[in-house]
């Protein structure tokens, strides 16, 4: 599939069905392109549908069975939009929060694989089920556990202060698994886990007991 040159080839991109659930259209939405008027779609279409389909099928996917809806907040971005977008950010924009083109290769820029040579592409997502525990405890580190135990699949699972908002990363190479929680401005950063700390490994169940009560009762 070549680069979307008219209205029609976009629309035909755009329903590319990557799993069960999803299609490369939810993938696509982003406010910076809508409000600065610059396109979000693939130079590359066929590795972003590669990419994008393992992270739906190994990642999403596994998370919506067990969650209900997960809702994406940024997923693709082509190079252009995530480079204006870090530009913005740089100039002092913290809406526009956006790593460089070199880190987000085989991240949010799924047609573009990173220096190593491999595929990887990461969302946001939010899940709605989560939300309402998370604003009363501030509690993310039992949904990041319960990831960790039950989504073999993931590299990389950063999450943020907003709704427990979180990027979650499908990787082709040797990545190095890590759970963490960011806070961009003021920058800070706790790690949880990664895949050469002791605790990596083994069952954390009753690190994630409000998760499984959560999917238990529905709230």
């Amino acid at each position: 599939m070549r680069t979307p040159a008219s209205i029609a080839e976009l629309t035909t991109l755009g329903r590319v069905r990557l799993s069960k659930n999803y299609f490369m259209r939810d993938m696509l939405y982003t406010e910076v392109g809508n409000f600065c008027g610059i396109p979000n779609y693939p130079d590359v279409p066929d590795l972003a549908i590669e990419a994008g389909r393992n992270l739906c099928e190994q990642i999403l996917e596994p998370l919506k069975a067990a969650f209900g809806h997960v809702a994406i907040r940024s997923a693709f971005r082509s190079f252009r939009l995530n480079g204006y977008a870090h530009e913005l950010f740089k100039a002092g924009d913290a809406s526009a929060w956006a790593a460089d083109n070199e880190y987000n290769a085989a991240r949010h820029a799924w047609d573009q694989r990173d220096a190593r040579g491999y595929l990887g592409a990461t969302a946001t997502v939010v899940i709605p089920a989560y939300i309402d525990y998370f604003e009363r405890t501030r509690d993310w580190r039992s949904l990041a556990w319960w990831i960790r135990d039950h989504v073999p699949a993931h590299d990389e699972v950063i999450f943020f202060e907003n709704l427990a908002a979180f990027n979650i990363r499908w990787y082709e190479g040797d990545g190095t698994r890590t759970i963490a929680f960011m806070r961009p401005i003021p920058h800070f950063e706790e790690s949880l886990t990664s895949v050469n700390d002791a605790d990596f490994r083994g069952d954390h169940a009753h690190l994630y007991r409000a998760v499984t009560a959560l999917l238990r009762t529905g709230s």
